[in-house]
């Protein structure tokens, strides 16, 4: 696969969880009408970002939301990344999980975020997802018909080890629907995304919720994407919108060779224990 047009969904975001998949099923429908081949829903995009409410909002899998963007995916004949939800698993533990379908319907993958969003900004923002949530354990790669993407939620985007670890595995694009609070999207979204777009020489798909001011969780919005060469090719701002880009990855293989930084790597002096975790 040389190219591929994608199409990036910034929905608001209700607490009332059937208004919220008629609005993702719909602006799916719409980014297609627009020739997105690849389609990709923010975090946590069925619920509020309330941890107390998790509970109410989680569902297993398969699960009425994912049973949907299956279906969708293969009336529109596209692959799918479904955001992410509340899973419940089949012991009661609860999951901030993203889920992939291909043209087809059929999953493809599924991660669970591994790094629990667990901060104290004095006077901004505290946030305890471990007091509900169980972290996942596996880096997820995601391959199909030549796209190799791996795939992240949120705050899991903050450790660079995770996102080498996906590109040394073959990952072109790396995909992260997020939820960044107001203050740490401000200070650290943009530079984030563009860095790690840099450092490993790969498309960045960043989604993010529409900002909601009735709502007690403030997420930046922003949603981006990002080509290997650092620069933002479409971003939106704070309210809700789709915005669009055509992936060359002929560009990314001429940056990588014009500029070989992973060819460059010192195997001698370090490297990434990872491999049990490769899903």
């Amino acid at each position: 696969m040389h190219n591929i047009k994608v199409g990036v969904i910034q929905m608001s975001v209700s607490d009332d969880k059937e208004t919220n998949l008629k609005k993702a099923q719909s602006m799916i429908r719409k980014a297609c009408q627009q020739g997105a081949q690849m389609v990709v829903l923010p975090e946590v995009f069925n619920s509020p970002y309330q941890i107390n409410l998790f509970p109410d909002y989680a569902e297993p899998y398969p699960g009425p939301t994912t049973r949907l963007l299956s279906r969708l995916a293969a009336e529109q004949e596209i692959l799918l990344v479904g955001g992410s939800i509340i899973e419940k698993d089949t012991n009661g533990k609860l999951y901030n999980s993203s889920f992939v379908f291909d043209e087809k319907g059929q999953l493809l993958g599924r991660h669970r975020k591994m790094h629990l969003f667990d901060i104290n900004l004095p006077g901004k923002v505290v946030f305890r997802e471990s007091d509900i949530l169980e972290s996942g354990n596996n880096i997820t790669i995601i391959q199909h018909q030549g796209l190799c993407l791996g795939l992240m939620i949120c705050y899991d985007f903050r450790f660079p080890e995770l996102a080498r670890a996906a590109v040394l595995e073959g990952a072109q694009l790396l995909v992260v629907p997020a939820a960044f609070t107001a203050a740490t999207g401000e200070a650290h979204w943009d530079l984030l995304m563009r860095s790690r777009a840099v450092d490993n020489q790969c498309f960045v798909i960043a989604v993010s919720p529409a900002r909601n001011p009735q709502s007690s969780y403030q997420a930046w919005g922003h949603s981006m994407i990002v080509d290997p060469w650092g620069r933002i090719i479409a971003e939106a701002g704070e309210t809700e919108s789709i915005i669009y880009a055509r992936l060359d990855f002929k560009q990314l293989e001429e940056i990588r060779q014009q500029l070989p930084l992973l060819q460059h790597r010192r195997h001698d002096l370090y490297h990434l224990n990872y491999g049990r975790l490769m899903k």
